[in-house]
């Protein structure tokens, strides 16, 4: 009987780490002073991450990702599926370069994003035409590579591919104006043994909505529930989640394969984007899922992508200053709040190892600048413009400073991501250097990483030198 326990033991713990299933991180590097992709990688399992997704494959990053162990999907940005979409010798040609060759390599690739999120309304239709014939000829090319059983493909979608009109997940369905395009992908990835990867953020739902209940985004019951007959759903990720469930059964796909491509809570750029909204969000979606008892729509482990690791500092904006700051992690690889994914010993983040900075110095208004000089206005928006001002602002994390710290705060910006080149703390003799910490119990002045590759900052002196000089001659 001893061994029958012992298999009995084995067989459950297996089933435990089956029902749990691995947490991923999406893997950014719209960032002016990136870490680098060893030491991400290095971060990543450190930390328990079994997977990641990423928007492109570029080079330095796939080469980290070798014999990492860790599972890939890697992405092909929207404004390539033009040409993937008329060219199959183009998608042999990608597949080629990006899947077969590293795998070859040691990369554990399993799937392939066709474009990001390009049935997004305010695209007005820019990727309609190119999305799924994109889609369609990068499968080719992984049949025609031998990699179709191993790479699956996939395409990103906000979840604003479908909806609800009566908030009841069980009258879900696929946006009227692309239906017959949803139904042909999803179809499609049928056909294929393909997953849908769908991207779900209830912070958005608060974002754009003043109205909308507080509670109902987090995991910690709602005054606000949904019933939707026998189910009640207390939260938004489920109710949203099963929405897109009945959209594909009542459509003939009951059993199509998702992924959580995008989940997660900024941090900084709107009142609703903190620290503590973010770990109470993060943290409760990581114990609503860790049961592996999946929704009351679609039962099983749920497999998703917290997004996103690390902050991105050159993100556009478009969206909301929010969108710089989604990472768990601080550009610099600091853990922004305690975080238990349950896979590791400690339970709590750990931070990058090995981090250079540049000398512990900011760039500040001098103190005998007067506030209406009419030099000021301008060059704290030129600062602004080429640095990064999303701290700032109503209930933001810098929301606190008087006008000579907002002041400070974009010079200092533009001076560290400029590699505290002396130029960059000019500002017609308005700014001056200090080796005093300006940062407040909130807000932080930040001090620059060394680059990982120094690439992108190249001759950054004689680019700054050109550019303010062009300043000067505008103000």
């Amino acid at each position: 009987m001893g061994w029958i326990s012992l298999a009995f033991g084995v067989l459950s713990w297996i089933c435990l780490l089956v029902s749990v299933g691995g947490i991923g991180a999406n893997w950014g590097t719209q960032a002016s002073h990136p870490l680098s992709p060893t030491t991400v990688v290095q971060m990543l399992k450190e930390n328990g991450f079994q997977k990641v997704k990423l928007f492109d494959a570029e080079e330095g990053t796939m080469s980290a990702l070798r014999k990492s162990g860790l599972e890939v999907m890697v992405g092909i940005p929207n404004d390539m599926l033009a040409m993937l979409a008329t060219s199959m010798k183009a998608a042999n040609n990608w597949v080629s370069n990006n899947v077969s060759a590293y795998i070859n390599d040691g990369v554990n690739i399993r799937y392939v994003a066709v474009g990001n999120e390009p049935f997004l309304q305010t695209y007005n239709g820019s990727f309609l035409q190119t999305t799924f014939p994109a889609l369609q000829n990068i499968q080719g090319a992984l049949i025609k590579a031998g990699l179709s059983n191993q790479v699956k493909v996939t395409t990103p979608q906000n979840a604003d591919v479908y909806a609800s009109p009566s908030g009841r997940p069980s009258d879900g369905d696929f946006r009227s104006d692309i239906r017959d395009l949803m139904l042909a992908i999803v179809k499609f990835l049928n056909d294929n043994a393909a997953p849908f990867t769908v991207n779900i953020y209830p912070f958005i739902s608060l974002y754009s909505d003043p109205n909308f209940p507080v509670d109902y985004a987090f995991f910690e019951g709602s005054s606000s529930a949904v019933v939707d007959g026998s189910v009640t759903y207390s939260n938004m990720f489920d109710a949203n989640l099963d929405t897109l469930v009945w959209a594909m059964k009542k459509n003939g796909f009951p059993n199509l394969p998702i992924i959580v491509g995008e989940i997660g809570w900024p941090t900084d750029g709107d009142m609703n984007a903190n620290v503590q909204y973010a770990q109470k969000f993060n943290q409760g979606f990581m114990n609503h899922i860790s049961s592996g008892q999946g929704t009351p729509m679609r039962a099983g482990p749920i497999d998703a992508y917290l997004f996103s690791l690390i902050d991105e500092d050159q993100k556009s904006i478009q969206p909301g200053n929010f969108e710089r700051h989604w990472g768990i992690y601080t550009y610099d690889g600091w853990p922004k709040y305690q975080l238990n994914l349950g896979t590791t010993k400690t339970g709590t983040l750990l931070r990058a190892k090995n981090i250079q900075y540049l000398d512990k110095k900011w760039c500040v208004l001098k103190p005998s600048v007067n506030l209406d000089n009419s030099k000021v206005a301008p060059s704290i928006s030129y600062a602004c413009a080429n640095a990064d001002c999303t701290s700032l602002g109503y209930k933001t994390s810098c929301g606190d400073l008087d006008a000579r710290g907002n002041i400070s705060y974009a010079f200092n910006s533009f001076y560290q991501k400029n590699d505290q080149d002396d130029v960059a703390c000019g500002f017609e003799n308005l700014a001056t250097t200090t080796n005093k910490d300006p940062s407040t119990g909130t807000c932080r002045f930040g001090v620059m990483i060394i680059a990982d590759s120094g690439i992108r900052y190249q001759g950054a002196g004689l680019i700054l030198s050109v550019l303010l000089s062009l300043f000067l001659t505008l103000f």
